[in-house]
């Protein structure tokens, strides 16, 4: 598996879509996530990231240019006991109230497919950070068409126990540009993640998305002793 820094993978795109990042901090002491939107169209980048409880949500940043909040506002991040979900969109709430009920990670986004938009048919992306006996466990998924066939969902979930500390995997929705926008394929991609503290860790990944369309960061830095965390937003629109 190949490893890259996160400049040179960010810099790999202008356009991502959204992604997610989450692995162990170079100390082995904290879980690390970020969450990143970007746009194209002045509706996708009329947004901005707030607190919402433990989690966030999006918000348009002046209502009154928004057009559609189909599939552009919803909560991304949300905790449930010591279950930290993260995903690019609706679907959150689905992981959180399932889960709550008993049901798995997986079992909980069989009853989700991509999204309604196309002819992208946008994958949905998640991820949950679990904590437990002062370590981390960490799974990801993405439903996708099945090469832009909006008939059929694939579905795709990797786990990961006793990860690595200062490695993280990221997954993003769209493999790269193009009409319409393919969707990411493969397994997350391995990053390195240095060994620096959440607000330089936050400046590095917000500097090096496309300065064009890049719209909101979120990143949380979660202590694997105590489970307490700590938070950063970055808006685009201020």
């Amino acid at each position: 598996m190949e490893i890259k820094t996160i400049a040179t993978e960010l810099n790999s795109l202008a356009y991502h879509g959204r992604g997610i990042i989450i692995g162990k901090s170079a100390d082995g002491k904290k879980a690390v996530t970020a969450y990143f939107i970007m746009g194209r169209s002045e509706n996708s980048r009329n947004r901005v990231f707030i607190e919402d409880g433990e989690g966030i949500r999006t918000k348009a940043f002046d209502e009154t240019k928004m057009t559609d909040p189909h599939l552009i506002i919803y909560a991304p991040v949300r905790v449930l006991g010591n279950k930290t979900i993260v995903t690019n969109g609706d679907q959150t709430d689905t992981i959180y109230e399932l889960m709550d009920k008993q049901m798995t990670f997986e079992q909980s986004l069989r009853t989700r497919e991509f999204e309604d938009d196309a002819p992208n048919y946008t994958p949905r992306i998640s991820g949950i950070i679990r904590l437990e006996n002062g370590d981390m466990n960490y799974a990801m998924s993405i439903l996708k068409s099945a090469d832009g066939d909006g008939a059929s969902c694939q579905r795709y979930t990797f786990a990961y126990s006793n990860p690595i500390p200062g490695k993280a995997k990221f997954i993003h929705t769209y493999k790269c540009d193009g009409n319409p926008l393919p969707s990411f394929e493969g397994e997350p991609k391995t990053l390195e993640l240095p060994d620096m503290d959440i607000d330089e860790f936050t400046q590095l990944v917000w500097n090096n998305l496309n300065k064009d369309n890049k719209v909101s960061l979120f990143v949380r830095y979660i202590d694997l002793e105590t489970g307490k965390h700590e938070s950063r937003i970055v808006n685009k629109n201020k």
